[in-house]
């Protein structure tokens, strides 16, 4: 389902953090980094991204996906990389939230795995009623017709909006006539 969404919205940071949460779940640990690089490039150096608009009452921050991929790393014992990406963390890190990079960088300090983090249980991304109701098909230019003159002196073909009309352009001549 991760990967039909993302198929969908490549730039869907949040659909890279819930996939790379999988990955890591599966113990496919290269493919978790991977989502985890995927979804902080597409957090666009914002500190967070605010779904709620969009239906998913959630907000990604950047020092989590930053956690996930020194989580991630950690499982691939890159131990020096998983302490460099948790200094960067600590830069994105909001007030308050000190403690728990501070734990994580003495953990990975000892050596010991990362609990990654996730969006929270039970929450769905489910877009408001009124969105979906618009997505089906509306007809707003109605069906194509092919209109061609019979006007004889006209030897127009192709597109374009309509033209100024000539003084006498629409008489026959002499030609049709006989």
């Amino acid at each position: 389902a991760f990967n039909k969404t993302i198929e969908k919205d490549n730039s869907l940071a949040v659909g890279f953090f819930q996939r790379g949460f999988v990955h890591l779940q599966l113990e496919m640990y290269e493919e978790a980094l991977s989502d985890y690089h995927m979804a902080f490039s597409h957090l666009r150096k914002n500190p967070f991204i605010d779904y709620k608009q969009l239906g998913l009452r959630y907000i990604l921050y950047a020092w989590e996906v930053l956690y996930n991929t020194a989580a991630a790393q950690c499982q691939l014992q890159q131990w020096q990389e998983a302490r460099v990406t948790l200094e960067k963390a600590v830069v994105w890190r909001p007030e308050g939230r000190a403690a728990i990079l501070a734990l994580a960088l003495e953990r990975v300090q000892d050596r010991l795995v990362l609990d990654p983090m996730q969006v929270p249980l039970g929450e769905f991304f489910r877009p408001r009623k009124k969105e979906v109701e618009q997505l089906d098909s509306k007809d707003f230019l109605g069906k194509p017709k092919v209109i061609s003159s019979i006007i004889p002196n006209d030897e127009y073909f192709g597109f374009e909006p309509l033209r100024f009309q000539k003084q006498s352009f629409y008489e026959p001549s002499a030609d049709a006539l006989r």
